[in-house]
């Protein structure tokens, strides 16, 4: 914003857009003059006034506030601020930001829209029409249709998915001109990059002429893209502060990697942004029931290798080796419960040795293969993932079905545990992995069966859908609403070595599934991804429907 002078005193609102961070500061002045802050949460209605008042001291010509937080992620509360000061007279800036700008800015016009989708049904209003309109931007806009002279249209804009819309209400708001049955508004964006407030909801509303009473139809997100669109409401739950998706330590994980699987590289910023916050040691209750030691380590085995994967997945996509080195300090730490005097070989669930499972064996054949084909030279990672490998094929944790069991009873034999997507997909895409490292045609093989037997078994795919067990009951946990992604993933990851066309089409038949069935106006998705009531939605059905549409 334009500096301001104040009785020949400089007035300047400072802002650093990396850290969403503001400050104000007064110069050319005297003893006594000051400087502070006003901040507002609903379009500069109302502001939280004088925030860290400083006066000029003695002997001095100027001073400046301390920093505050221009906007509020967490709490879905977009924000606008100004610098103030006092020098005999007072004087304010404009509000920083006060138009949100994403691929185009606030009030574009109707013309520069990049498509025209009605996500919601049009209302109707003593026989006129309202709709809502959203392009493949994130902009949107509303028309009013089939009325007369001085109709009115305009949008509200929610950051907390309809809620509450301060500072977002009337939006554009426009008049039917003489001789006209209907009009539009501008253009209005449901993203704030620069605020870090994703999948924004809109709705449009009207109001006819000669009464006051209005219309609206329902709030919905834009469509820009599957893939976008199931990412964009997925990070409309990430708290960027605390860095993770709160509250579940393995979840997040796993949901970081479902967000490196979008390909979306305007989310970098959040690989980082997890993995400098979450590198240290936490106390028990902070990220989890267990401490966190440091490294993302925790007695939970597969908790800490969902970590060592998902850093994985951000050396891909980054190239910076630090994700690496950290992958393997996590494998490391895994191998170090690989244990051959139970059952000959496999890695224990727990610290406490209680149990060896398809999931962390699983996910040690991926890790293993993984960080030997990203380490130049390696010798030791490969040998130990074809140990690894080896040892799960003839653990007897693969059915008769080929279908994997949870895992080992304690006769080291098949337990006939539930057959869950996430163990099938861990296998595949470990035994997929380690034919890329060795060649061998074996284990390219065992992951085929794996995936042929997922697809066409009823206990797995239930009329062409991916279907949990507990998507059959009243609910699935919260560990359950994401194995049905992780499963994708490394269907996904087969379907890309292999070129199957099974493998394709059945990944395509899950994205339409998700998209027309399982999906609400605001692109939240389900758990039940063939649809149905009532369908569980929270950020952890999101990343797992996001791995769905990813294919």
């Amino acid at each position: 914003m334009p500096e301001r002078q104040v009785n020949g005193r400089r007035l300047v609102l400072h802002v650093s857009d990396r850290d969403g961070m503001a400050w104000g500061s007064i110069d050319n002045g005297v003893t006594g003059d000051s400087v502070w802050l006003d901040r507002s949460w609903d379009g500069g209605a109302s502001w939280e006034g004088l925030l860290d008042r400083a006066s000029v001291p003695a002997s001095w010509t100027g001073t400046r506030t301390l920093m505050y937080n221009v906007t509020d992620p967490v709490h879905h509360r977009r924000g606008l601020i100004r610098a103030c000061g006092d020098a005999a007279a007072v004087t304010c800036t404009d509000w920083i930001y006060p138009a949100v700008c994403d691929v185009l800015c606030d009030g574009a016009g109707a013309t520069q829209a990049n498509g025209d989708a009605q996500p919601v049904p049009p209302a109707t209003l003593s026989g006129r029409t309202i709709r809502l309109h959203t392009d493949l931007n994130g902009m949107a806009w509303g028309t009013v249709e089939a009325g007369g002279p001085g109709d009115e249209v305009w949008l509200d804009r929610s950051w907390d998915g309809g809620a509450s819309w301060p500072g977002g209400s009337s939006l554009g708001r426009t008049s039917t001109p003489a001789g006209a049955t209907g009009t539009g508004t501008t253009l209005f964006a449901t993203r704030d990059p620069r605020g870090r407030h994703f999948g924004g909801a809109v709705r449009a509303c009207g109001r006819e002429a000669a009464h006051q009473e209005g219309s609206c139809t329902a709030w919905a997100r834009p469509v820009p893209g599957r893939v976008r669109a199931a990412a964009d409401a997925l990070m409309y739950d990430y708290d960027p502060s605390a860095a993770w998706w709160p509250t579940s330590w393995w979840n997040s994980a796993t949901t970081l990697t479902a967000l490196l699987d979008s390909g979306i590289r305007e989310y970098d910023w959040v690989v980082a942004r997890t993995f400098d916050v979450n590198r240290g040691t936490f106390a028990a209750g902070e990220r989890g029931t267990d401490p966190v030691e440091g490294n993302f380590i925790s007695r939970s085995i597969d908790d800490s290798a969902w970590w060592g994967l998902a850093w994985v997945a951000a050396y891909d996509r980054t190239g910076d080796r630090r994700y690496l080195a950290m992958a393997t300090t996590i494998a490391s730490y895994v191998h170090q419960y690989w244990d051959t005097r139970t059952c000959g070989g496999g890695v224990w669930w727990d610290r406490e040795r209680t149990y060896k499972n398809a999931v962390t064996n699983g996910q040690y054949v991926r890790l293993t293969a993984s960080i030997h084909r990203r380490t130049p030279g390696d010798t030791l990672w490969l040998r130990r993932a074809r140990t690894a490998a080896d040892w799960y094929l003839a653990s007897g944790m693969v059915n008769s079905a080929n279908l994997v069991n949870d895992g080992l009873n304690g006769s080291c034999r098949n337990n006939g545990g539930t057959v869950w997507s996430y163990n099938q997909g861990l296998a595949i895409g470990g035994f997929t992995e380690v034919w890329r490292a060795t060649r061998d045609s074996r284990y390219l093989d065992a992951a085929r069966r794996l995936a042929d037997a997922a697809i066409t078994s009823p206990v797995l795919t239930r009329d062409g859908v991916l279907t949990e067990s507990c998507d059959l009951s009243a609910s699935c946990d919260d560990n359950q609403k994401q194995f049905k992604g992780v499963f994708m993933r490394y269907l996904n990851d087969l379907a890309r070595a292999t070129g199957a066309g099974a493998y394709q089409q059945y990944a395509r038949r899950q994205s339409d599934s998700v998209w027309t069935a399982g999906r609400d106006a605001l692109n939240r998705i389900g758990q039940r991804w063939a649809g149905g009531a009532p369908n569980q939605v929270d950020w952890r059905t999101q990343a797992s429907g996001l791995d769905a549409v990813v294919s």
